[in-house]
């Protein structure tokens, strides 16, 4: 703890990492998704609300009922990948603050009742944990092609009918084909992302 990782370690989460749209014919356990799923929620959210949840399509009848709710540049290759991640968010999630956030037993109340304050909470903090989960599924040796471009609304009709848990992104899982991808988007430099005062 305390010192940079590798620059090995950098180069497959982040330099050298790409956002896959084709997959190789290589299935992912179930215990990579548990630890991925694990390690995603060590990272920080607000008063540790952990209000992302996970829902991950792997049947070919899972597969069937998503496919329709995909806009049609995403439906090959969701179809085609191993597995497909609903990330999500718990508009609920402050029940659970009572297990989580332990040393302050009162912290369900600073959401209860404040519905724009858990909306706001839970997908900002629900983000974060999706921009953790790419990334531990990275470091584990994944591919993750991540995206937007679905019916969020028939989305979390089908997959979330309690209407607790909305839906966020979609990323889809597995190995991927290195030979289908294109040459990397330029990024923006640091001058144009950050500054000092």
């Amino acid at each position: 703890m305390g010192e940079p990782i590798s620059n090995d370690a950098l180069d497959q989460i982040f330099l050298q990492a790409r956002s896959h749209n084709r997959w190789l014919d290589k299935p992912v356990d179930e215990a990579t998704l548990q630890r991925l799923v694990e390690i995603m929620a060590m990272g920080p959210t607000t008063a540790n609300s952990l209000p992302a949840r996970i829902l991950f399509v792997r049947s070919p009848e899972a597969k069937k009922r998503l496919e329709p709710l995909l806009d049609a540049t995403n439906r090959v290759k969701t179809m085609q990948a191993p597995v497909c991640a609903i990330i999500g968010y718990d508009l609920k999630f402050y029940e659970k603050l009572p297990r989580t956030f332990p040393h302050n037993q009162a912290a369900r109340g600073w959401f209860e009742g404040n519905q724009p304050k858990i909306e706001s909470t839970a997908f900002r903090n629900g983000s974060l944990q999706g921009a953790y989960f790419i990334i531990a599924a990275r470091a584990l040796g994944l591919d993750a092609g991540p995206m937007s471009g679905f019916d969020n609304a028939g989305v979390d009709r089908e997959f979330f009918p309690d209407g607790d848990v909305k839906s966020n992104f979609l990323c889809a899982l597995g190995h991927g084909d290195p030979s289908a991808l294109m040459p990397r988007s330029p990024r923006l430099p640091f001058a144009e992302i950050a500054s000092f005062v």
